[in-house]
């Protein structure tokens, strides 16, 4: 899943105490830093010193969430492109369509015209019989 190219070095540093870890380089949505709030399962929770998640956790987590909200947008703009190509495919649809509708009427007008020119050399010669 791409997302979009970016090269973007993401960097980890922990504070002088080791409570908490910045991440430099990564533009979070206010709904991934809530679920990076919400307690994992109790078993799953590793505590240190003064009771933060470990730094392998947390990486290992905000890498989670960094693909669930990539995932997200790959997902989010599959369906603008489906939606694109539908509506391309309905209007060139709806151009097909207005062409044979037009071939339609031309060919009908045709032979229209070809049995009134029939019936009009048909009535001449029988004016002249």
């Amino acid at each position: 899943m791409g997302g979009g190219g970016s090269t973007r070095r993401v960097t980890f540093e922990a504070d002088e105490n080791e409570n908490i870890t910045v991440v430099k380089g990564v533009r979070l949505s206010d709904s991934v830093i809530d679920r990076m709030k919400e307690p994992s399962s109790p078993t799953g929770r590793q505590h240190r010193g003064s009771g933060a998640v470990n730094d392998e956790e947390l990486k290992k987590r905000i890498a989670e969430e960094l693909a669930l909200e990539r995932a997200r947008r790959d997902s989010e703009a599959q369906k603008r492109r489906l939606k694109q190509e539908q509506m391309y495919v309905r209007d060139e649809f709806g151009k097909l369509l207005e062409r044979e509708r037009i071939s339609s009427n031309e060919h009908l007008t045709r032979a229209i015209l070809r049995e009134r020119a029939a019936t009009e050399e048909e009535r001449q010669k029988a004016q002249r019989f």
